[in-house]
């Protein structure tokens, strides 16, 4: 995993943070939907991806002002544009993710 901290998200690309909780299986779930939604759209490379792990890394949680697990934030030009939180289910991160994608 690339370190959103150290990085300039939306350099060329969005990026895609999705943050969540290694403990949690709704977190495991929403995080193989946006695979499925990125896969289905061939759409691996629109974004840059960030998985963060709020065990791990609670000071870009902080940063970020997640209070829900898992969220999903879409990052560009050093600036949050969209921001999603508790993701149901494919369609809903699709119609979340769609003015990015092909």
């Amino acid at each position: 995993m690339t370190d959103v901290a150290a990085t300039t998200p939306g350099a060329g690309k969005p990026g895609l943070v999705f943050f969540h909780s290694n403990t949690s299986g709704r977190c495991r779930r929403v995080e193989a939907y946006i695979a499925q939604v990125l896969q289905r759209r061939r759409n691996h490379g629109t974004f840059k991806y960030y998985a963060v792990a709020r065990e791990e890394r609670p000071d870009i949680v902080e940063r970020f002002r997640v209070v829900e697990m898992p969220t999903l934030v879409v990052v560009e030009d050093k600036t949050v544009s969209a921001r999603l939180e508790h993701p149901r289910g494919c369609k809903e991160i699709e119609r979340f993710l769609a003015p990015w994608l092909q």
